[in-house]
């Protein structure tokens, strides 16, 4: 009886075996694989496609120098370059295929945007830059959906809530409502702008409060761009007061954001400052007809309006396209009496700006009142 045992098991071995082998011989071998990006310990980064059919094939890195890089093709169809050094920080690129821009097939890491997806390629620095994922405690990134009768739809927001926090716990948060610019979408100011792992790091060292931070989905078109304000204030803020322990008055309470969005939150706060406390701006782009209604023949109460802000930043780059425009805006607030704070930096309309805007902001806004 043993030995037929012996002989059932070696046969099922064999049969396993020649199962195995069959398999692994019935798959297709694997060709060229592209790995792309390679980034190197000096700072180069070496970016492959694969194409083996393609003319031409160019690198598309333009904010980090490598604007239209001709690549070479190897004799496995896969087309390679290696620029650099780069100064450390998350860049946006992309190839253009015999004419035809894409992204890096390669790469997971996409730029969060409704008109255009390049790939994103991070460059860590000798020192942890703000955005760096450290060795800290984490907070939580939640993807929320809303009904917003405003908008007459159900509408996405992310929310980013802090290292330790507890839906049912006992504390209170103060909120930033931090906004997108243009084409951008709610997911930009994570996938591309770093806030959670910015923030996380911060309060980590004790430079800046917990907090959450509410990312909503700021494009409204075909509806009128001031719909959007009420969105926020009617729609938004009422669901995260109702769903999320956070402090409900004006002192805990503020608003950012980007281009589009910089001047979606001029327009949020400034017309409600019993609402917000801190209104910070980044390269904001006014040239819409809200902002025109809001502020073209304006009249304020300046001395109102300065004591209930306790911050209000305008920030902008000198290579920014937006540059001159952002100056004129700084000078017509103050002209009105409005006391603001100008953050003018190097660098232009570019998301590694917003970065370090945003870093700058978390360490200034929640502090004890002035």
């Amino acid at each position: 009886m043993l030995r037929n045992r012996f002989l059932r098991l070696r046969s099922l071995i064999v049969i396993v075996l020649v199962a195995t082998v069959t398999t692994l011989c019935a798959q297709p071998p694997r060709g060229p694989q592209a790995r792309s990006p390679q980034v190197h310990s000096d700072g180069r980064v070496t970016f492959e496609y694969l194409a083996p059919e393609a003319e031409t094939v160019l690198l598309d890195g333009g904010q980090f120098g490598a604007r239209d890089l001709p690549m070479e093709m190897d004799t496995n169809g896969i087309w390679r370059v290696t620029y650099g050094p780069i100064t450390p920080d998350i860049y946006p690129y992309a190839f253009k295929v015999d004419g035809v821009t894409v992204s890096d097939p390669a790469n997971v890491d996409i730029f969060a945007n409704e008109r255009f997806k390049a790939s994103l390629v991070d460059i860590p620095g000798s020192v942890p830059l703000d955005h760096a994922i450290r060795d800290v405690p984490h907070g939580n990134v939640h993807y929320v959906y809303y009904s917003s009768d405003i908008l007459d739809t159900i509408r996405r927001m992310l929310i980013y809530t802090p290292p330790g926090f507890e839906a049912g716990g006992d504390r209170q948060y103060p909120v930033l409502y931090l906004i997108h610019g243009g084409s951008d979408t709610e997911e930009t100011w994570y996938k591309v702008g770093r806030a959670n792992f910015i923030a996380d790091n911060l309060i980590a060292d004790g430079e800046a409060v917990p907090m959450l931070i509410v990312m909503p989905y700021g494009n409204v078109r075909p509806a009128p761009m001031a719909d959007f304000t009420r969105d926020v204030v009617e729609e938004i803020i009422p669901y995260v007061e109702a769903n999320y322990p956070v402090v409900a008055d004006a002192e805990h309470r503020a608003v950012a954001g980007f281009s589009v969005g910089g001047g979606q939150t001029l327009n949020i706060g400034l017309t409600n400052t019993d609402k917000f406390a801190y209104v910070c701006s980044y390269a904001p782009w006014t040239r819409t007809e809200e902002f025109q209604k809001n502020f073209g023949d304006w009249d304020p109460d300046a001395e109102a309006i300065n004591e209930n802000l306790e911050l209000f930043t305008l920030s902008v780059g000198t290579d920014d396209f937006l540059y001159e425009s952002v100056l004129q805006n700084i000078a017509d607030f103050r002209a009105e009496g409005i006391e603001l704070e100008a953050n003018v930096t190097d660098g232009g309309h570019t998301w590694m700006n917003c970065k370090k805007y945003l870093a700058t902001t978390l360490r200034q806004i929640f502090r004890p009142a002035r």
